[in-house]
């Protein structure tokens, strides 16, 4: 999975995610974020846009230390081959965040020289 730097200097790589197994195909772009040991972190109104299902919620931690329950959503990823069905956490914020859950067994090279990110 190859993916960029942008000029803010964050990694991003592409996400194909669908509300169900066989559902339509939604390409993502998503922010590495190495300090997020979760799955997938999606603004709210990006999940709303593409119909995913709410799930239950989670308890968290926010970057201020601040505890909240935030829900939480099913979708299935395509995943290095595979469709593999996954919680993806709703948020306020701007940008769809990919945690280290899904980097788990994989290699992560970001060169922030060469504005490249590849996830093998």
């Amino acid at each position: 999975m190859k993916g960029i730097v942008d000029d803010d200097l964050r990694a991003l790589v592409d996400v194909v995610l669908r509300a169900s197994p066989d559902g339509v195909d939604h390409t993502i772009r998503v922010w590495v974020d190495t300090a997020f040991n979760g799955g997938l972190v999606i603004p709210r109104h990006e999940i709303d846009r593409r119909g995913l299902r709410e799930y239950t919620s989670t308890p968290a931690i926010l970057a201020d230390g601040k505890q909240v329950d935030m829900p939480t959503f099913t979708c299935y990823i395509e995943w290095f081959g595979s469709v593999y069905r996954t919680q993806v956490v709703a948020n306020d914020g701007e940008h769809p965040l990919l945690g280290t859950m899904l980097l788990a067994d994989r290699d992560l090279a970001i060169s922030y020289k060469r504005k490249t990110v590849s996830l093998d």
